[in-house]
């Protein structure tokens, strides 16, 4: 008991209960009979705590200097000290936010696709370069073929660039039925989901933290980095998106996948391949380290 009110409390339970008189429990309690029988001369602020917690309840993200400011339009204006007396003993203290809002996008569960352009898979690949630079790769993924159909590097990967590289994929390729990725914030975006609406592709968004529920693209881009990012040293981002271009093309049409039968994706797909891979050239020791092999 440190507070005169909870003495004074005290003392009246010792009274009442105990039968001592109000010196002996006043002794007992250790505190003065002065303050045991203080009343309080504050003025009765019913009205205005009950307008600051109908207006609480109203705006709920409001803290105490801006539900003083409606309370001041409505002509009720208390001292800052005693508004913020009122709030805490109300207790409509601001929560704080757990986690940022996502996008729901579809939550149906998936199925295998049974062909081309039925499921795509949309993942993020980071790397540097020789400077130290970094560098993001974004990385469409064909569940059916096991096609990489895009492989785009840059600095700066939004939600629209994305958008505008699922278009042009959808001219090249069509319209897919499903698009699945993660809740990173640039495919949670506005522009993301207006793309989804406007071209009526269904977005499947996996669970947070289970990556398995797109293991088509996490799967492949474990053999990128395996295969390519961590044996290539880039010298620039034009470099970059060179050796990504080439080993896209020997990925989708030299390599055999045990999955598709000893098949390539592009046989599995029944397209066309389109150009040449492009010629590998080796670069002098002085350039680069002994064996590295860059592509021009």
């Amino acid at each position: 008991m440190v507070t005169p009110g909870a003495k004074r409390e005290a003392g009246a339970h010792a009274c009442e209960h105990h039968g001592p008189s109000e010196r002996r429990a006043c002794a007992l309690v250790g505190v003065s009979r002065r303050v045991v029988r203080y009343r309080s001369s504050r003025p009765v602020d019913g009205p205005l705590r009950q307008r600051q917690r109908e207006l609480a309840g109203e705006r709920r993200r409001f803290g105490y200097r801006r539900l003083g400011y409606l309370l001041a339009q409505e002509g009720m204006a208390p001292n800052h000290k005693k508004l913020l007396r009122i709030y805490r003993e109300e207790g409509p203290r601001v929560r704080r936010r757990r986690g940022r809002k996502r996008a729901l996008g579809t939550r149906a569960p998936m199925v295998l696709p049974e062909g081309p352009n039925q499921r795509w898979s949309l993942d993020f690949v980071s790397d540097s370069l020789v400077c130290g630079r970094r560098f993001r790769i974004l990385s469409v993924v064909d569940d059916f073929t096991r096609e990489y159909l895009s492989l785009v590097a840059g600095t700066s990967l939004s939600g629209a660039r994305v958008a505008r590289e699922l278009t042009s994929l959808i001219g090249r390729r069509g319209k897919p039925h499903t698009v699945v990725s993660d809740n990173g914030t640039e495919l949670t975006s506005s522009a993301i989901l207006r793309w989804s609406q406007e071209r009526r592709v269904e977005w499947h968004y996996i669970a947070p933290g289970k990556p398995m529920q797109k293991g088509f693209v996490e799967s492949f881009n474990g053999r990128l980095r395996d295969e390519c990012l961590n044996e290539t040293l880039f010298t620039s981002l034009a470099h970059a998106r060179f050796v990504l271009a080439a080993w896209q093309h020997d990925y989708n049409t030299v390599r055999p996948h045990s999955k598709l039968g000893g098949k390539t994706s592009a046989e599995i797909a029944g397209q066309r391949v389109w150009g040449h891979a492009p010629r590998h050239v080796a670069i002098p020791s002085n350039q680069h380290n002994e064996g590295a092999i860059l592509y021009r």
